[in-house]
């Protein structure tokens, strides 16, 4: 047992201990480098509120019109709205009647339902729905692909090359679970159109399932602050923001200056903001307009997503970083936000502190008794960061040591994610659409069936199948084993964390064990799959 003692010891100071180093100062690097853009950023929204620079001020804004949408229709832009969506039985109907509900003139604007469902039943429904709008006067078109080529940035591109979009000036985009007030164009369109060398113009998110669960309650308060600090300072300062995605309002000459929609990665959205800004436009974002929307609240649904957000802008700045660096229509001052703030602090700095950081080297310290962590970069610098980012939701401050916990938590996925969209392997264009749930969890108990039924107005072709149990694809009952919910890297990682905990209680005593036991039971709980709602 000696021998293996000292043999340990040498080979822990030789090779362990300077690799720790390395990575521990690294990662302490980053942290400070995090801190001061949260700062920074901070410092423009209290400078922003302050000196009350509402868009309105910045930028020239006048009523179309009068806002009275009776009244001389010619004054209003043609507006495309396009709605792409992939069997979303839950939500399609929201979305679609919200659109109709625009408060501007019908012959202004073109609605189009970009419809990439692959389940036989809800394209019927979707179309219908289309279709009961069109009998009331709107013009709205249901559009369909062969296939599902680009997904989301496909079903767009192919919805901006039919004929009757060359009479349209702008396009908004609404996720199938958005739903915009009725003043949504009335309150967007001027920026574009009294300011010709703005672009897009970007609405915030309002989340209606917020109050859900817990996880829910931890999504909106890091997305709050994205909103309220992040696309207001970008907006405020070197007018630039990654387009959501949804809930925004395009120049449509803008979107074809720039490439129009491109499939290379999973963050379209994004990929279009940065080329467009690089194109010299300018992006304006309201912050008062606010779009209804839903947050994942299955656990599944929420990973899927972030692999998403975290791969893709990794796998952009991959393919774009010598083209941000050689654009000629941009200062070098822009160049080096969108570089530095939007892409490596905000994309890949803080993934990597997250995980590597709190969820490795902080545990393993306890094992290494010939390194010492600062106490300023355990405790001071994180909960500095911690307070920062909590003041976007400030009604949430008692979940903060929940939300830490699970940030963390998710910190594995993201890391994993970054890596591979930088390494362009594996996952690297996977798209699941997020599951979204609707009024699912209201309404658990009515008869599918006949709601299927009712609302296809009694469609034989249709309801038959349902009612045979024939259509295997929508009515077969999910694997719902409790195996099924099970989390490998989470529990491995909650193992490990637990480990360390333990190891510093009996043998060390450094009192990290606080700390290390809550952060292995969020990852432990995490891996037993008892994390946000659990749909049958």
């Amino acid at each position: 047992m000696r021998l293996f003692d000292l043999t340990w010891r040498a080979v822990r100071v030789k090779a362990v201990v300077p690799v720790f180093d390395i990575t521990m100062w690294v990662c302490l690097l980053m942290s400070v480098m995090i801190l001061v853009e949260k700062l920074m950023v901070g410092g423009v929204i209290l400078l922003v509120k302050l000196l009350g620079l509402r868009p309105e001020k910045s930028y020239k804004w006048e009523t179309i019109s009068g806002g009275d949408v009776k009244i001389d229709h010619s004054a209003y832009p043609m507006v495309l709205v396009q709605i792409p969506m992939y069997n979303e039985k839950e939500v399609y109907k929201l979305s679609i009647g919200a659109v109709c509900g625009l408060a501007w003139p019908s012959d202004r604007m073109i609605i189009q339902v970009l419809d990439d469902s692959t389940d036989p039943v809800v394209k019927k429904l979707v179309e219908s729905e289309v279709t009961r709008w069109s009998r009331k006067g709107m013009n709205i078109k249901y559009e369909v692909r062969n296939n599902r080529k680009g997904y989301k940035a496909g079903a767009l591109r192919e919805g901006m090359k039919h004929q009757y979009v060359q009479r349209c000036d702008y396009v908004t985009i609404f996720d199938a679970d958005f739903q915009p007030e009725p003043d949504f164009l009335l309150r967007m369109i001027p920026f574009l159109v009294y300011n010709s060398d703005v672009a897009l113009v970007q609405a915030r998110w309002k989340f209606v399932n917020a109050n859900e669960c817990l996880m829910t309650r931890i999504q909106e308060m890091s997305l709050d602050y994205h909103f309220k600090v992040e696309q207001e300072a970008g907006s405020s300062t070197f007018s630039f923001f990654g387009f959501n995605g949804t809930a925004g309002v395009w120049r449509i000459v803008a979107l074809n200056e720039a490439g129009g929609w491109k499939d290379r990665t999973t963050v379209e959205d994004m990929d279009l903001a940065v080329r467009a800004s690089l194109g010299g436009w300018k992006f304006v974002y309201v912050g008062d307009v606010m779009v209804k929307s839903e947050l994942p609240s299955t656990f599944k649904a929420y990973r899927f997503q972030q692999h998403r957000w975290s791969c893709g802008p990794a796998n952009l700045f991959k393919k774009m970083a010598m083209e941000i660096v050689k654009a000629r229509k941009v200062s070098i001052l822009k160049k080096f936000y969108v570089i530095y703030n939007f892409f490596f602090v905000g994309k890949t700095a803080a993934h990597t502190v997250t995980f590597i950081f709190y969820c490795v080297l902080i545990p393993a310290s306890v094992w290494i008794p010939e390194v010492e962590i600062p106490q300023w970069g355990v405790v001071y610098v994180p909960l500095a960061i911690t307070l920062c980012k909590v003041v976007g939701t400030p009604s949430s401050i008692h979940l903060i040591v929940f939300w830490i916990l699970f940030e963390n938590v998710m910190s594995l996925h993201r890391i994993k994610a970054a890596i591979i969209g930088l390494l362009e392997v594996g996952r690297v264009n996977e798209w699941i659409v997020t599951e979204k749930l609707g009024d699912t969890l209201k309404s658990r108990t009515e008869n599918t069936v006949e709601e299927v039924r009712i609302n296809i107005s009694g469609d034989a072709d249709i309801a038959k199948p349902l009612i045979d149990g024939s259509a295997k694809e929508v009515t077969k009952k999910p694997q719902n084993g409790w195996w099924s919910r099970l989390n490998f890297w989470e529990l491995c990682v909650g193992f490990f964390i637990m480990c360390c905990g333990l190891y510093d209680v009996l043998y060390v005593k450094k009192g990290y064990y606080v700390y290390l036991f809550l952060q292995s039971t969020a990852f432990l709980v995490a891996g037993v799959g008892y994390v946000g709602t659990f749909v049958a």
